[in-house]
């Protein structure tokens, strides 16, 4: 495939301009369009629980933003992918969210969070390499088919080198900046 400037901005144009069906997530990933069903309450629940550890017993204190747009580098031969995790912790310091628009930078972003959910695989092959390659230091993955949770690290371009698995009721270590034990008894 050729790469095309003009084709790549005249999809980002379209891309950002779009108004995806009420309740779901619209994402570029990898140069493909994802549409995202809203998520069930089991998935919600998941999140509820890392944001409430998060805010309680992480080291450094974390802001928190559900769905966040995250523009990351693109792919070989892809525009720019745009990515909403479930959740965007940044040191609440930074002040990461405020002013910024609907699409940020990953820039201070020090991990994101996805449960699956309709697309598992994507969740677990797809975004993990995406996320790594925008620079963000750390991916947890709860994962509800398998039962367990990731946390993905030591990125590259081409992914995260390290990932440390648990079965989901297991505590799971997250390093520095959070330098706690996550409790994922609950996720149960």
């Amino acid at each position: 495939m050729t790469y095309d400037p003009l084709s790549e901005q005249l999809l980002l144009d379209w891309f950002v301009a779009l108004d995806a069906p009420y309740g779901f997530r619209a994402e570029l990933i990898e140069g493909e369009l994802v549409l995202t069903p809203p998520p069930d309450g089991s998935h919600e629940h998941c999140l509820s629980e890392i944001a409430r550890q998060m805010y309680t017993r992480s080291r450094t204190g974390m802001a928190c933003s559900g769905n966040k747009g995250l523009v990351l580098a693109a792919a070989e031969s892809c525009p720019r992918d745009h990515m909403i995790p479930d959740g965007t912790l940044a040191p609440a310091a930074l002040r990461p969210f405020r002013g910024a628009g609907p699409w940020m930078p990953c820039a201070g972003i020090a991990m994101v969070t996805d449960v699956t959910g309709a697309a598992p695989e994507t969740d677990r092959r797809t975004r993990p390499r995406c996320y790594a390659r925008g620079g963000i230091p750390f991916y947890l993955l709860v994962d509800r088919e398998a039962s367990s949770i990731t946390l993905f690290s030591d990125a590259d371009r081409g992914g995260y080198r390290e990932r440390c698995t648990r079965p989901l009721g297991r505590s799971l270590p997250l390093p520095a900046p959070f330098a706690f034990d996550l409790d994922t008894a609950g996720f149960l």
